[in-house]
Parts: structure tokens; C-alpha cells; sequence
């Protein structure tokens, strides 16, 4: 599609500038020591690993894939708020840490409720569309690229919705992509590491990702790892069609991984076994998949919004999911930092003391590992009209899809302790910390996701008498309530998702993915203990011992 240079220059200025209510203030003085506690309530981290186990070139490439993630980080901040110019606005030292954690004036983890004096709702589209257009306007546009995962849409002068792919409105920096992705593969030792980073590079300049998602699904034997690119969708909340720029640079930890290879072949079994009407399990998990263990080294984008991701599956494209199903990557150190600083704590203020012995690592690694696995469970398409779940269920699909791995994890969990297969923990291992990461991760907030899903679980869970409140405000897991409600739930779930039903999901979200008054008592406590709501991160090459 080919634009005037004066639309261009048009777009360009209209990519430069806020989505939001750009009158920002300087913080007054009062705020700050609010701001403080907000920026505290996530404790630091600092991404390090054990480097040794690269070879030279392997460590010569991290410093160009750094460079990477950090156009990375620019592209999100462009297609979250509009630029970093909002840094310049805020005088004070804390809210302006607070942004940066947020990627722009919204608290992610509040509702999205606005911080920045100045500011008023984010827009649900963020800066993917016009904060002007109608849905019906969206509707009405007869271009077919406007669904796409990879346009934005804008106006042109003469206030006319047009479609711009993203390698034309994020011309400049992908040009420096290009040439970074140029030299990391010059120096790329693994054949597959090499190959995925030079189909990735012409993703980046046709905005046609399938080639570099199976060459990544290719990677097999390479210890140094580099998620980059447009990849989730939760950044669009008017529509979840378009896809937001991250990139982690990976590390792996083979003895661990060595340790979960055996799982992706036993997905067909529990796919068969699933706890659904039989229509809602006909379609066949790929068994390709592999399931590694990395440390992660350096996060930028979407993934470092908020809170943080410790575990990937990927691609999303349905397409390669049939093909070759899907790369599940366990992000160890990160992991073990939320366990240590945040649900443990939790659990050693709510979990009852009868069942706080059975919150443990080994649970909390095997929840989070089989939420991943379970993404590959279900349907990817519905049984009705054979169109994707995406299309189907539209904003909704998140919070669903992300409940979905939830509950599955812990059937898959549960499954694989009763075969024999997990020996390190026991299913009430897996429940109890199961349900202490519900209390962690509701306080992700309405505005998200991940704790959309989480509340409509703990809320099911809660109807179901999965687990009791004693009276000393101590959660105690009934185990074998609780087991019934892990099949109601899933049963839920999956014919939400194989019917395609978006008025059910939404008006079931609406009225369950909410804290309830008694749950609200028990967040007031953990706010109260200051534990961290999650984590941030002290990393790049200082922190990795790379700068010289």
C-alpha cells in the first residue's frame, strides 16, 4: 500500500505523540512518599547467569541483542502511550520510576486507574488506533489488513481510517534492527539459532512471521535463546488484534531441561482425558513441542510492563501450533524470585499453618511449567463455525485462554503425580500452592489478563467450597471439594471456548473476574505486611559482568 510522503510525515507525527490526555503536571510534593510505596511495592531483581556455559561468540552476541531489545522497549512504549516524553513532564523521582514500570501514566496492576495528574482513562486501543474511532467506524472499513496483527490504524487528512503495516509506520527503527540483526548473525555459531535470526530479520521488514516462527520452533539444541518481535495481544483491549513489541534474551539451564523433555509426549493422553464433553477434546496436541528451562537475562517491552512474565509459550499463530505445536520456556531465576519474595510471604500470612508446609518451590515450578503446557490443550478452533478462537471471543479471549492454562496446568499436575511421573511434590502440594498463587496473582487487578482469570477461579473455587476462611482469616483447602471444582471449572472453560461464546464470556467475566469484599480483606492484609506486589528488574550488561 503506498502513501504520499506528506501522509507519512503525517503518520510519523501522529506515532510521536500521547494516546492519552496530554496535559501532563509536575507531581506535587505531597505525592511523593504515595509513589514510593507504589514504586516499592516491587522488589528489584538482578537478571544474572552463569555465562561460562556460552562459547565466545554466544557472549559477543548478547551485547547486539540487548541493543535489539531496547528498540524493542522504544516500539512498545510508541504502541502503549505514544513516546517517552512523558519522563520529561514528571518532576518527581518516584512517579517517574512508576511510569517506567508502567510504560506510561496507568497503573497496569490498578485498573489502569491514571497516576499522572493531567491524565484521564487509557484509551482500550491504546495507540493501534485512533482514541476517536467508533467500533462501528472500525466495522464499517473495508480493508481486510485492519484485523491484522501487524497494522495500526490512523487518519489520513482527510480524517479518513487507513491501515498502515508496521514496517511502515516503524520504518526508522526497524531499519536499525535490520543491521543489528545483520552482525547477531554473523556471529551465530548454532545452525538454528542462525536460521531463526535470519528469517526473524525478514519478518521484521514483511510483517510475515511464519517462516521465523518454525525456524524457531527448530531450535532445539542451542543454549543461548531471543524472543523477539510483535507477539501478545493484550496490549489491545478494544479488539486483542494487534500485537505488541518485547524480546527476552534467554539462557538455558539444560539439567532442568533435561528433566521435563519426557512431558509433551503425553499430551494426547491428557488432551483424551480432559475433564469436558468429548466435542470440546477432538483436536490433536502436537507432540513437537519441547518444554526447556532458561534463566532470563534481559527483558524489554511488553513483557516488562508491570508484571512480569516467567514463563512463555509460543508462537501463537494457530497455524504453527498444528504444525509444530509449541515452544514452552520456563524462566527459572525469575520464577524463583516471585516464589521467595512474594508467595511466600503471602502464604506465611494467609495459608493455614496445617497447610503452609505445602506451599513449596518444586509446586509453584510445576503449576507455572504446566500453565504453559495446558495452552496446548482444548480447541484452538471452535466447533461451530471452525473460526479461531481469537476472531471468536474478540477482548475476551485473554482472560479466558490465560484461565484456561490455569486450571489445566493443575488437572495436568495432578495427572502426572497420580501416574507416577511427578514424584517431588504432592497433588496437595500442587492445590495449595496453587490456591496461594491465586492470592498472588489476583492482585494483577481487573485490568489485566492474568487477573481477570485469576478472580473468576478464585471466585469459582470460593462458590464451590474449594477452600474455607478460618477464623482467623487463614485460607484451608478442602482437597476433595476442591478437586470437583477443578473439573467444573475446566468443563466451563472449554465450552465457553469451543462454542465461541462471546456473550457468555463476556457477561460471566463481567460478573465473576471481580474482588469480592472477603477476598478484598485478605489483599488489604498483604498490603498492609508490605510484600511486593511483584517484581522489577536491575539488568543489562553491568549486571551481567559484560561492561567493560
Amino acid at each position: 500500500m503506498k502513501k504520499t510522503a506528506l501522509f507519512l510525515t503525517t503518520v510519523a507525527l501522529v506515532l510521536m505523540s500521547g494516546c492519552g490526555n496530554k496535559n501532563a503536571e509536575p507531581a506535587a510534593t505531597q505525592e511523593k512518599s504515595d509513589m514510593q510505596k507504589k514504586v516499592e511495592e516491587f522488589a528489584e531483581v538482578t537478571l544474572t547467569t552463569d555465562l561460562s556455559v556460552l562459547s565466545e561468540k554466544e557472549r559477543q552476541i548478547i551485547p547486539i541483542f540487548i541493543q535489539i531489545a531496547e528498540i524493542m522497549d522504544d516500539l512498545y512504549w510508541q504502541q502503549t502511550f505514544g513516546d517517552k516524553t512523558l519522563l520529561d513532564t514528571i518532576k518527581d523521582p518516584w512517579m517517574k520510576d512508576f511510569a517506567m514500570i508502567n510504560y506510561g501514566p496507568w497503573e497496569r496492576l490498578n485498573s489502569n486507574k491514571p497516576f499522572v495528574p493531567g491524565y484521564g482513562e487509557k484509551p482500550k486501543g491504546a495507540c493501534f488506533y485512533p482514541t476517536d474511532m467508533t467500533k462501528e467506524e472500525f466495522e464499517a472499513l473495508a480493508d481486510k489488513e485492519k484485523t491484522s496483527l501487524y497494522t495500526v490504524l490512523r487518519r489520513n487528512d482527510k480524517g479518513e481510517l487507513t491501515v498502515i503495516p508496521y514496517r511502515e509506520a516503524y520504518k526508522e527503527q526497524l531499519a536499525k534492527v535490520d543491521s543489528l540483526m545483520g552482525e547477531a548473525i554473523a556471529l551465530a555459531e548454532n545452525a538454528g539459532l542462525k536460521k531463526y535470526l535470519t528469517e526473524r530479520r525478514k519478518a521484521f521488514q514483511t510483517d510475515k512471521y511464519y517462516d521465523s516462527d518454525i525456524a524457531w520452533m527448530d531450535m532445539k539444541d542451542g543454549l543461548l535463546d531471543f524472543v523477539v518481535g510483535p507477539i501478545e495481544n493484550y496490549e489491545d483491549e478494544l479488539f486483542g488484534y494487534k500485537a505488541a513489541y518485547e524480546a527476552f534474551i534467554l539462557v538455558k539451564d539444560k539439567k532442568w531441561s533435561d528433566d521435563l523433555a519426557k512431558f509433551t509426549k503425553m499430551l494426547p493422553e491428557l488432551q483424551k482425558n480432559l475433564p469436558c464433553d468429548p466435542k470440546y477434546k477432538k483436536e490433536l496436541p502436537g507432540t513437537d513441542s519441547d518444554l526447556n528451562v532458561y534463566d532470563v537475562i534481559y527483558y524489554a517491552g511488553d513483557c516488562n510492563s508491570a508484571s512480569k512474565t516467567i514463563a512463555i509459550n509460543l508462537p501463537n499463530d494457530e497455524k504453527v501450533h498444528v504444525k509444530k505445536g509449541t515452544r514452552r520456556l520456563q524462566l527459572k531465576n525469575a520464577m524463583k524470585a516471585k516464589f521467595d519474595k512474594i508467595l511466600l510471604p503471602i502464604s506465611n500470612l494467609l495459608i493455614d499453618e496445617s497447610q503452609i508446609d505445602n506451599v513449596t518451590f518444586d509446586a509453584f515450578f510445576s503449576n507455572v511449567t504446566f500453565h504453559e503446557v495446558a495452552h496446548g490443550l482444548g480447541v484452538k478452533n471452535t466447533v461451530t463455525k471452525n473460526e479461531g478462537l481469537r476472531v471468536a471471543l474478540k477482548e475476551q479471549y485473554s482472560a479466558w485462554e490465560e484461565g484456561k492454562a490455569d486450571i489445566l496446568g493443575l488437572y495436568m499436575v495432578q495427572s502426572l503425580i497420580e501416574k507416577g511421573e511427578i514424584t517431588n511434590i504432592t497433588v496437595e502440594d500442587a492445590y495449595v500452592t496453587f490456591i496461594a498463587g491465586l492470592l498472588r496473582s489476583v492482585r494483577f487487578g481487573a485490568g489485566e489478563a492474568h487477573g481477570q482469570a485469576n478472580m473468576m477461579c478464585f471466585n469459582y473455587f470460593e462458590d464451590n467450597g474449594a477452600f474455607e476462611r478460618t477464623k482467623e482469616g487463614k485460607y484451608k483447602v478442602n482437597m476433595d471439594k476442591a478437586q470437583e471444582a477443578l473439573k467444573g471449572w475446566a468443563a466451563k472453560i472449554l465450552q465457553v471456548e469451543g462454542e465461541g461464546d462471546y456473550a457468555e464470556a463476556k457477561s460471566y467475566r463481567e460478573k465473576n473476574g471481580v474482588v469480592r469484599p472477603s477476598l478484598q480483606e485478605s489483599l488489604d492484609k498483604i498490603s498492609e505486611a508490605n510484600i511486593p506486589v511483584d517484581i522489577r528488574y536491575n539488568q543489562g550488561m553491568k549486571a551481567l559482568g559484560l561492561e567493560k
